[in-house]
């Protein structure tokens, strides 16, 4: 073994210069060869019976013997790698000699076997110096071919004059047909050639250790193998031709524009009354809150503002639900910080599961000790129940349709409250809803008011790229880098506080060798403005599923609140919706009669006061998915869409 290390180390001294030197050729990918060796093997454990016909007098302990390996290897090395894959298919012979034993009558006892595999071995190699040295490891898969022995029984020294009884030589029994072990090593490849050739051969001088896990020749008794294997492969591949860059590479083209748009109108500002659920849906299975519920850390509370939650409302209600969606899912956010502002007010959580109460008030003490933790809500203030269906059930006794999605819907937490400052005007009750959220309507500078840089090609072309904006005055502002083809950035932006300016763009593309090329632009910069138009309100209002007279609910809300708002000759437009449970004829029928039931308390309520000027314009849209706020996917956006969104606008000049 020492001799084996000191040939290796010496060949790593030969071989460092090489590798400093410049290949003409890159090494192969591929490696075929063969590889050869001596397998010193060492026995240990317990050796008695060796067949079913001999068992002799005293039990062989250790042996060691030394047995030829020899095998064709194929090797793969990735490209730019220091990994690579090794299989070797052969010839694994495991010889050993006993150490001799004395038997009972003081005669000396030998054994010896040429115990022979056919071995596959496949391995992982690694060359973690990323030259010439490398490890392997991997399984060992070894089929028996000979398992014959020679046992040997000589006479007792004082008595010279017996007979000694004949060797025997016969195949042990009980023989395992396969093992598998495994197996390490290292190794170190040579080049016996220059680079220059095409054609590589390698002489790899090797050293492998075989512990003795696994390889125990029978089934019966004790004897294990370990076995250090020692010597060399040869093996050869075909070069891979470098690839030789070109001092000029050629770069590919880049389409570099700008676009800078003239002032956009502001679209219609709405400022709406948000209903604010008090359900808090759970997933199957699990009483933890839900990810889709946005949580807080304690340094966030003090930020946190309810009316700043959505930016502005958006141009159409099929787009309410991505921005509008985020108001809900800030529930917990928005009760912590009111019950904050309100220290005074309590509430009860009540929470409802499939699997029992027990479940539901483990859902309920996850949504109070969120409170508590996060907002420091007294623990006091907030009661917790568990029932098996909550007091108002989406699955309704005798119901066949869509089951899961009602039952989705029924595993939830209820907030329950008789604090007026946390509920809806004019409601009470541990029925009542949540206060709405009001969101202020804020015109911001729409996409298409944005400069516009584009890049064509640059993906391909460059690493990354960079603007560089000057003014008339030489101030510089740089933009990037960006890896995207198209960047849009706001006038504001750009333009700070001035209404418009003068620019010199300067595009900078990087390539991945570093160097760089720059393109030239003049661009002028517009502010948008937004358009002055009057105010419009929305009000919406939330039903229970299946439901189309809970509007009794609201019809205060609906006279006192709602009703004053409505400006001379202003114009209401009340659209009826719904969730996609249930029949879609049914549906459509739901939506209108709730829009109708919204439309006759309005109008009753201004034709008390004398009011005779307001147009309505009601539709009942059913389930029709282009036209709901929200999607159907969750439990919250199908109980969001169970509404009547109510427009309040001005009335044509």
């Amino acid at each position: 073994m020492k001799k084996i290390l000191i040939i290796i180390l010496i060949a790593i001294g030969f071989q460092m210069p090489a590798m400093a030197q410049e290949a003409q050729y890159a090494k192969p990918n591929w490696y075929f060869g063969v590889a050869g060796g001596a397998n010193f093997n060492f026995y240990e454990g317990t050796t008695q019976r060796l067949n079913a016909k001999l068992m002799v007098p005293t039990a062989f302990k250790d042996g060691s013997g030394i047995g030829l390996f020899a095998a064709p290897l194929v090797e793969y090395h990735f490209s730019n790698s220091v990994w690579g894959i090794m299989l070797q298919t052969g010839y694994d012979n495991r010889h050993g000699e006993w150490d001799q034993v004395i038997s009972p009558c003081d005669c000396p006892m030998d054994l010896s076997t040429d115990l022979s595999y056919i071995t596959v071995e496949p391995s992982l190699r690694i060359a973690p110096f990323k030259n010439a040295f490398y490890m392997y490891a991997g399984p060992r898969i070894a089929f028996n071919q000979d398992h014959n022995f020679t046992y040997k029984k000589g006479i007792n020294p004082a008595y010279p004059s017996q007979v000694a009884d004949p060797d025997v030589t016969a195949e042990f029994g009980d023989i395992e047909k396969t093992i598998i072990s495994m197996q390490v090593g290292a190794g170190f490849d040579i080049p016996l050639f220059s680079s220059a050739k095409r054609t590589q051969f390698v002489l790899s001088p090797f050293v492998a250790f075989h512990p003795y896990f696994g390889q125990n020749p029978r089934s019966f008794e004790s004897w294990n193998i370990t076995t250090i294997r020692a010597g060399a492969a040869l093996k050869f591949g075909v070069g891979r031709k470098p690839v030789i860059e070109e001092s000029k590479p050629v770069r590919p083209l880049v389409g570099f524009t700008v676009d800078s748009p003239r002032n956009v109108p502001g679209e219609k500002v709405v400022s709406e009354t948000y209903p604010l659920s008090n359900y808090v849906y759970f997933e199957k299975g699990s009483t933890e809150i839900s990810n889709r519920y946005v949580s807080l850390n304690k340094s966030q509370v003090a930020d946190f503002k309810e009316d700043q939650v959505a930016v502005s409302s958006p141009k159409n209600q099929a787009g309410r639900s991505k921005r509008e969606m985020a108001v809900y899912h800030n529930v917990l956010n928005i009760l912590g910080d009111r019950m904050g502002k309100n220290p005074n007010s309590s509430i009860t959580l009540v929470g409802s599961s499939e699997k029992g109460a027990a479940d539901g008030k483990l859902m309920a003490e996850s949504v109070k000790k969120y409170l508590v933790d996060v907002f420091a809500i007294n623990a006091t203030r907030i009661a917790v129940e568990g029932r098996n269906k909550p007091k108002l059930p989406s699955e309704k006794p005798g119901g066949t349709l869509e089951l899961d999605l009602l039952r989705d819907e029924d595993r939830r937490v209820t907030i329950e409250s008789a604090s007026p400052e946390l509920l809806m005007e004019f409601q009470s009750g541990d029925k009542a809803s949540m206060k709405p959220v009001q969101l202020r309507g804020i015109q911001e500078a729409p996409a298409t008011s944005y400069v516009t840089f584009k890049a064509d090609g640059s993906k391909e072309a460059f690493s990354t790229w960079k603007l560089e904006l000057t003014d008339d005055k030489g101030m510089v502002k740089t933009y990037g880098p960006y890896n995207e083809e198209e960047v849009k950035i706001p006038g504001k932006t750009i333009l700070g506080t001035s209404p418009k300016g003068d620019f010199k763009v300067k595009m900078i593309g990087t390539y991945e060798d570093g160097e760089t090329v720059t393109e030239e632009s003049n661009i002028n910069v517009v502010l948008w403005t937004p358009s002055e138009l009057e105010e419009g309100m929305r009000f919406s209002i939330l039903y229970e599923f299946d439901d189309a007279v809970a509007i009794a609910r609201y019809e205060k809300y609906l006279t006192e609140v709602v009703a004053p708002k409505v400006p001379q000759n202003g114009r209401v437009i009340i659209q009826g919706h719904t969730d996609v449970i249930g029949e879609t004829e049914n549906n459509q029928k739901l939506s209108l009669a709730r829009a109708n039931n919204v439309k006759n308390i309005l109008e009753t309520a201004l034709s008390k006061s004398g009011r005779k000027d307001v147009t309505f314009e009601v539709n009942g849209f059913g389930e029709d998915a282009s036209k709901s706020p929200f999607g159907n996917s969750l439990p919250e956006e199908r109980s969001y869409n169970r509404t009547v969104v109510i427009d309040v606008l001005p009335g044509v000049k």
